[in-house]
């Protein structure tokens, strides 16, 4: 017989397995792209006989397995409707590359360990290939390159982290000026400035950000492009080198190296992709749309706590606003569990706590110095 805590990571296992298996059918279905849905249904498939596994492990110990989907499941499948597979795809695919290991070092699922490890591969080059790539090399450089987009590419966690922003920053800077017992009319005023200003702050530090890193990009490219036209050995040279280093033999690293070189175009593709890691296409986004992002994502966080003082005033107002503030750090902390490896329910619980933790800081800060004050 299991023990407990065995019985514990079985049913985990199981979960996980079924969670998987259901996104990647979802996936399947919405996905327009016929060979891209074929690929997710043999996903799906292969995390379906994954469950099974853990499925019998629990039954073979006498206890029942679980077959309903938890809330980040029905979460994740509302998303991919939504929004669209290729939106969500690289949360997915970092949740696979985290959990590309799970089943290794035990011999017993060594083949599931495998599928694991290549499920994590598939999905991030499907979630990498709706970016150009303009050669058999730059190909290799994207697929090399792959896990700087799981941490930097991620839109929907971005999407969370800035809408959170501003519902925390927001709720706390209200519940300070209401401590201090301020009317309604300045809370009001003051949560309308807080959403703008901290709005408009946002975009413009994602303005300044995007734009920094495009005149950056855009420089070390000119400098590539530079020594490609004036030192065409050197740069062939750096291709050898940099096929060599993929496990091609010298003669062949060289023969690629040689036929990319005559294509300049396609050079510059390829060692801009390699030695610094950019994409040529996008030198980092558009500065203007980032901003724009940044304040929707700032401001629909923030208008919550706000609402309240809209249509009433005094205590009413403040518990209305702890109440759409806690609505919406459990909606935020059910978003984050799609990428932090946790539980809905642990997630939105432990947003809520330490919302609420913050806001009640804050209110006692400025209760206190509205004491001082008066």
């Amino acid at each position: 017989m299991a023990s407990a805590q065995e019985l514990r990571k079985f049913r985990a296992n199981l979960a996980d397995e079924l969670h998987s298996a259901a996104i990647y059918e979802t996936l399947s279905r919405v996905e327009q792209d016929r060979s891209r849905s074929e690929v997710f249904s043999e996903l799906a498939a292969s995390e379906r006989m994954h469950a099974l596994v853990w499925a019998d492990k629990l039954r073979a110990n006498g206890k029942k397995a679980p077959s309903g989907f938890n809330a980040k499941t029905y979460l994740m499948q509302a998303l991919v409707h939504l929004l669209g597979p290729r939106f969500v795809l690289p949360s997915i695919a970092a949740a696979e590359f985290a959990d590309r290991n799970k089943y290794a070092g035990n011999p017993d699922t060594a083949r599931m360990s495998e599928d694991e490890q290549r499920h994590a591969s598939v999905v991030q080059a499907m979630a990498n290939s709706g970016m150009p790539a303009a050669s058999q090399g730059a190909d290799i450089a994207q697929g090399e390159s792959w896990h700087r987009g799981v941490s930097s590419g991620n839109d929907l966690r971005a999407a969370v982290l800035g809408a959170n922003d501003g519902l925390v920053s927001n709720f706390c800077l209200i519940m300070g000026v209401a401590g201090a017992g301020t009317g309604n009319k300045a809370i009001l005023l003051t949560a309308l400035a807080g959403l703008i200003a901290g709005a408009c702050s946002m975009a413009l530090g994602e303005w300044l950000s995007v734009t920094n890193a495009r005149e950056l990009a855009q420089a070390q490219v000119s400098k590539e492009e530079n020594e490609l036209e004036h030192s065409p050995e050197s740069e062939e040279h750096e291709l050898t080198l940099i096929y060599k280093a993929k496990g091609l033999s010298v003669e062949e690293a060289r023969r690629v190296a040689a036929q990319i070189m005559q294509d300049k175009d396609k050079a510059l593709d390829v060692l801009v992709r390699e030695e610094l890691g950019l994409d040529p296409a996008e030198l980092g986004g558009n500065p203007w749309s980032a901003a724009a992002v940044s304040f929707c994502l700032f401001a629909a966080g923030a208008i919550f706590p706000t609402m309240p003082f809209l249509w009433t005033s005094g205590t009413t107002a403040i518990v209305q606003c702890i109440g759409f503030s806690v609505l919406a750090l459990v909606a935020i902390g059910m978003f984050t569990s799609l990428f932090n490896g946790r539980s809905a329910s642990f997630s939105a619980m432990r947003q809520v706590v330490v919302g609420l933790a913050t806001a009640a800081f804050t209110f006692g800060i400025g209760h206190a110095l509205g004491v001082a004050v008066s």
